[in-house]
């Protein structure tokens, strides 16, 4: 593998990395609802507000989100949608892995 092809895939295993954790994955759902502050986040994972920003942080650094900032308070949305395509690969493989766990057992 090059240079060049070591990179792209670098960078890919970052935005994935980044998603890898439950309450990440759960953000990122409320977000495809639609645009969220920081303090609705908070109350919806249960956790505290320091813990909700830095989950925030890791998937911003790396693009998935964005945020606005209107007075003091921070609203966060989706940057690129199109993730939830990969949410939808996901259940899809959930679902093949599912129902060939399920034959065997038949």
């Amino acid at each position: 593998m090059d240079d060049k092809t070591r990179a792209k895939y670098e960078l890919r295993a970052r935005i994935i990395k980044a998603m890898a954790h439950p309450t990440r994955l759960f953000i990122v759902s409320q977000l495809s609802q639609g645009e969220k502050c920081v303090c609705e986040l908070t109350r919806m994972v249960g956790a505290d507000i320091s813990t909700v920003s830095k989950h925030l942080a890791v998937m911003k650094n790396v693009g998935i989100v964005q945020d606005r900032k209107e007075g003091s308070q921070v609203f966060y949305s989706l940057r690129c949608p199109c993730i939830l395509e990969f949410f939808e690969c996901v259940e899809s493989v959930l679902r093949t892995t599912a129902a060939e766990q399920l034959a065997l057992a038949e």
